[in-house]
């Protein structure tokens, strides 16, 4: 199995000259089987790019939506393979708790006449949807694909991904490790608390092993401070996920959308220097990167 970065950004497309290296597109991961398996994870607007480097011929795409903020959906109603009869485009995801409503909804909306001028009627490609539920695997062409429930202000998937030769990966769509609204000395601390760490154990068995963690980590410890509630983790969160889970590789990425290629560099470079000997390689996710597991 192999994947290439095509989006690493957060919240908002950030092109320009201070982006260049890192990239300014917001989420989208390729990633390509064993057996040649074409899988997306996420629609942000990396994926223009990506839909433009596929073969003319008829293709098969499976993409997985972790979840439905607009900088993960925004690229699918510019997957060009989607307006070419011949093609078939499996989309994944949840079940939104709240609407009741599948996967579908990211389409039905976008594709409104007052959002965008082509409507779904006119996509010659057979789109078809699925609808997945939390610790069910399900095998998406070669790969056996495991979704999780993580915290996040909407509906969260994070996707294991096994392929048969061995390797696995696991992608977080968006995460902030839930804190305890409580105060220690507050009656219902205790059970809040074992509720949460119940929950981190099974988000650490998700992951545990992969040989790509591919992580939110959007904010620095002092500035997450400031956004407790906003949905996405830290640097330090995703490497003490990743040392727990014994994972071979971090990828940090959902980049800050006001941070410039320097500042995320400089950022770094202070934490590898302070972090104690690492179990696991660590990166920054880049758009253009491409990593093979095997």
């Amino acid at each position: 199995m192999k994947f290439k970065f095509w989006g690493v950004r957060g919240s908002i497309a950030t092109p320009g000259p201070s982006t260049v290296k890192y990239g300014g597109n917001t989420t989208c991961i390729e990633i390509t089987s064993s057996a040649g398996d074409l899988i997306i994870l996420d629609a942000g607007t990396g994926i223009h790019a990506l839909a433009q480097s596929l073969p003319k011929q008829a293709l098969t795409a499976h993409i997985l939506i972790t979840h439905t903020h607009w900088d993960h959906i925004q690229g699918l109603p510019f997957f060009l393979p989607m307006f070419k009869a011949g093609n078939c485009i499996n989309i994944y995801g949840g079940l939104e708790p709240l609407t009741h409503q599948g996967i579908e909804r990211a389409m039905h909306v976008q594709l409104q006449h007052s959002y965008f001028p082509i409507s779904e009627a006119q996509l010659q490609a057979e789109v078809r949807y699925f609808t997945l539920k939390a610790g069910q695997t399900v095998s998406v062409g070669s790969v056996r694909v495991t979704p999780t429930v993580l915290n996040h202000p909407v509906y969260n998937f994070g996707y294991r991904i096994d392929d048969s030769d061995g390797s696995s990966l696991f992608f977080t769509g968006d995460y902030e490790p839930p804190l305890n609204p409580y105060q220690a000395n507050h009656p219902g601390y205790p059970a809040m608390q074992e509720l949460i760490e119940q929950k981190r154990e099974e988000v650490i068995a998700a992951m545990a092993g992969v040989d790509a963690l591919i992580m939110d980590s959007s904010y620095t410890d002092a500035e997450y401070a400031g956004k407790h509630g906003w949905g996405h983790g830290t640097y330090h969160s995703a490497m003490n996920f990743a040392a727990q889970a014994g994972v071979k590789q971090l990828f940090l990425t959902h980049h800050e959308p006001t941070r410039s290629d320097d500042e995320l560099e400089a950022i770094f470079l202070d934490i590898c220097s302070h972090a104690s000997p690492l179990s696991f390689e660590m990166l920054l996710a880049r758009e253009g990167m491409i990593f093979s597991l095997c």
